[in-house]
Parts: C-alpha cells; structure tokens; sequence
C-alpha cells in the first residue's frame, strides 16, 4: 500500500505483509517522521438479496409487465429508468439479478453491464441484457457479445422466458439461447406489433363499433411528451441494435470516421422505420433519430480514446 507522510508529503510504499492490525512504525526517509501504519481492515462483502431484481428500462410499460411479473413470482422488485441511477441502486440494493435495456438513456445497458461486473460490490449480480429489437426478423441471431451480462432476452420475449432464464442461472445451468429458425413454406407470419412501438393509427377503425362514452382528452402538452420520449427511446433502440449486432464493425467505422459510409443501408432502414412510427408532428420538433446516433457515436469514440 501507499502511505503519505503528513510533514512532507512524501509517498512511501508498505508492503503489505510486514503490516499487522495493531500497527507497524516506519520512518520517512526524508525527514525522518516516525508513521504508524495499520493494516487495512478487511470489510466483509455483503450478501445479494436472492429475492430481489432491479429493473433497468425506459419503457414503462415494459416495467409494469415485468413488475408484475417477477412480483408474481415471489421477487421484490426495484426500478430504475437510466443508465446512472441503474448503477446507483445496483451498489446499494445488491439484487441477485438486474434486467439492463440496451438502449438505456446517460449510460447505454452494455456500459452498465461491464461496470457493474468490474466492482467487487455488483460482479456477482446475475446480468440479463434486454436488445429492444427493431426488426424481428433481421436479427435472429445472438449477439457478438454480451458485455459481461450472463444472458440476453428480446423485449418481445421478456413475459415468457425471463422466468426460466432466471432458475436457470440460480441454478448455474447455461442460458438457452435461441437459434434461428429455418423459414417453413408458406406465407410470412408477421409477429405483433408491441403497444409502445406500434404506429399511431391515423383513421378510425373501418367496422362498427359500439357507441362507448368517449373519455377525456389528455392536454396537448401531456400527449406531445410522451410522443417525444417514445421517439427518443426508438432512436436509442435503433443505434444500439446496430451496435449490438455489429459491435466490432461499429467500433473499426468510428476510428476511421467512417461510420455513415458503412452503415448506410442499415441507418437508411431505422430512418424508415422511424419515420413509420412517429408522427410527423413529432419528427418536426426536431430529428431525434440523428440525434441519438450523433450522440451514441460521440460517447462511444470516448470510451475507445
């Protein structure tokens, strides 16, 4: 260990052995005060709590399902919607397992995932990165990596394998991950659209509906919020998807500054789909999606410097 002397602040090195709880006196070389140094206490690790599950998501309804779920289950839950915050409550709250969303807003989910797992305090916590996939039917593959975490589910899988994901790690089994599936003949099944995804539709349904009392209006204001923030949270998803899937040609893209070149068809589709799920009145605020990759490329060149 390093010790200061407190009269002429100069550093010493202690070897560790020759410490002992009681103390040890060693005298500076250069003005010759007499230090006692102690051996540091060793602090006892705390224990995770087995019975609890910190929920890092931006989407809300996303947290409600699984609150729901995993309280059903007999877990306690704790939430967190940024990258921050996810680490603050994970130190302090010690769950045996953290559900981390990729696209998490401040800190990205696979940051979150590797810092936690570089602490002495949160390495053991059990890590299930959540990719919020934009096209099911891309990417249907596994990730190049999973950033430390012990598994990876996709949103739209959460409610029906998060439960057998979670005994299976308890239980020191290796995650199942799914394969693709081969194509069968036939006509494209097209999965269904998430609620917090799905287009806003711009017509009223064409058959007959009840006459039902129509419930009030939310203010304007409220509406564009939530509008935004959906749109954010896309545009977050959309460029964290690409990295996911593409870490390595991500990476190699930004130090040649390059990345626009050779993600053109990939940033061309997201644009698509973007454009697709958010009204106009929102995308006319301001352009969201490119702020979300100018910002994701612009914190990742930091971490690579």
């Amino acid at each position: 260990m390093v010790v200061v002397c407190p009269k002429c602040k100069t550093k010493l090195k202690v070897d560790d052995a020759k410490l002992s709880p009681q103390g040890v006196r060693f005298k500076c070389p250069k003005c010759g005060t007499v230090l006692l140094v102690k051996k540091p206490a060793v602090q006892e690790k705390k224990a995770l709590d087995e019975k609890k599950v910190l929920i890092a998501h931006s989407n809300p309804s996303v947290v409600e399902n699984l609150n729901s779920l995993l309280n059903g289950a007999g877990y306690r839950t704790v939430v967190s919607g940024d990258g921050i915050d996810a680490m603050v409550k994970a130190l302090k709250e010690l769950p045996l397992f953290c559900i981390v969303e990729v696209a998490l807003p401040k800190i990205y989910g696979f940051e979150v995932c590797k810092r936690l797992k570089a602490r002495p305090e949160t390495r053991d916590i059990k890590l299930i990165l959540v990719p919020s996939i934009y096209d099911k039917t891309k990417y249907r593959r596994e990730p190049v990596s999973l950033y430390g975490a012990d598994d990876y589910i996709e949103e739209h899988e959460l409610s029906t394998r998060l439960l057998g994901s979670i005994e299976r790690i308890k239980n020191g089994a290796p995650a199942e991950q799914e394969k693709p599936a081969t194509p069968a003949a036939g006509p494209e099944v097209q999965p269904t659209p998430q609620p917090s995804s799905a287009p806003i539709p711009a017509e009223a349904p064409s058959k007959p509906q009840p006459a039902v009392q129509t419930p009030p209006t939310a203010p304007a204001e409220e509406k564009t919020d939530e509008f935004t923030e959906k749109a954010k949270r896309l545009a977050r998803t959309i460029i964290n998807d690409i990295y996911l899937y593409n870490s390595g040609k991500v990476e190699e893209s930004i130090r040649r500054g390059n990345f626009f070149d050779v993600f053109a068809a990939e940033v061309k589709e997201g644009q698509k789909l973007y454009d697709n799920r958010i009204p106009q009145e929102i995308r006319s605020k301001a352009d969201f999606y490119r702020e979300a990759i100018d910002n994701f490329l612009a914190a990742k060149k930091k971490t690579m410097t």
